[in-house]
């Protein structure tokens, strides 16, 4: 599917990456207690005994996050294990109070899966699969905070025992291109399904980097992970790094070390971690305060039963449904806020126009995908509040039936956007109407021609050019409000 490939000294070299994506659970409570998971709230005051590691405190599994994650391998149509179980990853570390993490290593929830993913907007049937090997669920730790003091470094308890779901891909990407289709897609499903909320920027969802590289077709090479990378733009900016970084290595001589790293989005490098990743002994043991979790047959059915239409499917519904191109299905569907925007508009459209959904889908679709940005990126101080389903479907009708032009509805969309005014009463008001009236327009145009007749000898002579002179000469008469493709069929008549 890419043909990325790094040009060495001795020739190309081929890239080979994994990622373990770390997704954060949605849920309003930890793993394994009753504690709050907000974000954003005040250092350590989303600590219950269990996330601090009293003594005698016990875990409870939370059934809401075994759900969720459930949902999700479900979603990657992946294997789901009615038997699993927790173990106890054994580390030291000053935001770790319990001193092990429980996590899942022999017996994951999930097993394999896959995702399929394009980088053809155009053709987003052409798909690469790839694997995803099993996603466990697990504790994250707490948070070292080290700009807070001069000399010593403070621990935020508040994300210690929040639920993770640990995403494992096969090595089965070979280019940062890939990986970034990759992360995108399965963002949006963990939005579609709603078990994570997919905010990078907050921590909920991040990724750890696996790259290695070799000559084309050869032995898999020694891999360097570097962690915690929280957008798709940094993941592919480490690939590309990393990757140019391990081929000078080798060809200089040297030797790519096993080791984890760390990612500076200011200079776009990596540096060393920690090296010997295998080396350290985790001790792994079934955590002997958990019972293994069994799933029966009823929970896994609701489990299904709740998931909803996933990206693929909807974008293949819309294509064959609502007669879109597979760009705009694609785009469409790419995004949960996107397609959901698109559905209330749409169904709102149609109702107002008392037409079926796929009469209008195209041009709901253009307004939503680009249009409407459009218009409000260059709305300074937009209202949110004013942009609403039932305002925008106005504007669609009005566009729909030829009360306006598509000048004028951005016109309107603007004034919407500033003021909240309803979008029928400002195209009354403000003389923001097409004019369709044959008879009129077709005074305009007599009088154009006449004032052009010079022009119109030549356009007749075969200067067919000179049409959106025209046109442009009669809608500047009519004010813009006259009707284009009236304005058109008349001026062709009548210079035909």
């Amino acid at each position: 599917m890419s043909n990325y490939t790094i040009q060495g000294a001795t020739g190309e070299w081929e890239v080979v990456i994994g990622l373990e994506v770390h997704a954060q659970v949605t849920s309003n409570a930890k793993l394994f207690s009753g504690a709050a998971t907000a974000f954003g709230a005040e250092p350590n005051t989303q600590v219950s005994l269990v996330d601090a590691a009293m003594p005698g405190m016990l875990p409870v599994p939370n059934r809401e996050c075994i759900r969720q994650a459930v949902r999700t391998g479900m979603a990657i149509d992946a294997q789901i294990n009615k038997w699993s179980r927790f173990d106890r990853k054994n580390y030291f570390y000053a935001d770790l109070p319990q001193g092990y993490q429980i996590s899942q290593l022999y017996h994951p929830l999930v097993g394999e899966g896959h995702l399929d993913i394009s980088l053809d907007d155009k053709n987003p049937d052409a798909v690469k699969r790839i694997g995803v090997e099993r996603i466990h669920v697990e504790q994250d730790a707490g948070k070292l905070m080290h700009d807070q003091h001069p000399t010593m470094s403070y621990v935020d308890l508040n994300r210690s025992g929040v639920a993770l779901m640990e995403i494992v891909s096969k090595p089965d990407m070979r280019s940062p291109a890939e990986a970034g289709a990759y992360v995108r897609k399965l963002r949006a499903i963990l939005r579609y399904v709603g078990s994570c909320d997919g905010n990078m920027e907050e921590g909920s969802m991040r990724a750890d980097v696996n790259v290695s590289v070799r000559k084309p077709g050869g032995e898999l090479g020694t891999r360097t992970e570097t962690k915690n990378v929280n957008s798709v733009r940094f993941v592919m900016q480490v690939i590309e790094y990393e990757a140019n970084r391990q081929v000078d290595v080798i060809e200089n001589g040297g030797a790519v070390n096993q080791e984890t790293r760390l990612f500076d989005p200011d200079t776009g490098t990596t540096r060393t971690m920690r090296s010997k990743e295998d080396a350290h002994d985790y001790r792994y043991f079934p955590d002997p305060d958990l019972l293994p979790l069994e799933l029966d047959d009823a929970f896994l059915d609701a489990c299904r039963a709740s998931l909803p239409e996933l990206p693929d499917a909807k974008r293949l519904r819309y294509e064959n449904e609502l007669g879109m191109t597979a760009y705009n299905a694609g785009q469409l569907t790419m995004d949960v806020d996107v397609y959901k925007r698109f559905e209330d508009i749409l169904a709102a459209t149609a109702i107002k126009l008392d037409k079926p959904e796929k009469a209008v889908a195209t041009q709901v679709a253009n307004w939503v995908l680009s249009v409407a940005p459009g218009v409000k990126n260059a709305v300074p101080d937009v209202d949110e509040a004013n942009d609403t389903t039932g305002a925008n479907a106005g504007i669609l009708a009005l566009l729909a039936s030829d009360t306006v032009s598509g000048g004028q509805a951005k016109e309107i969309y603007e004034i919407v956007l500033k003021t909240g005014r309803e979008p029928e009463e400002i195209a009354e008001t403000e003389g923001l109407k097409q004019n369709s009236d044959t008879g009129a327009i077709e005074a305009v145009v007599d009088e154009v021609l006449a004032n052009n007749a010079e022009k119109v000898a030549e356009y007749r002579g075969g200067k067919d050019k000179l049409f959106g002179f025209f046109v442009g000469q009669t809608m500047k008469a009519m004010k813009g409000q006259g009707n284009p493709a009236v304005v058109n069929e008349i001026l062709k008549a009548k210079l035909g």
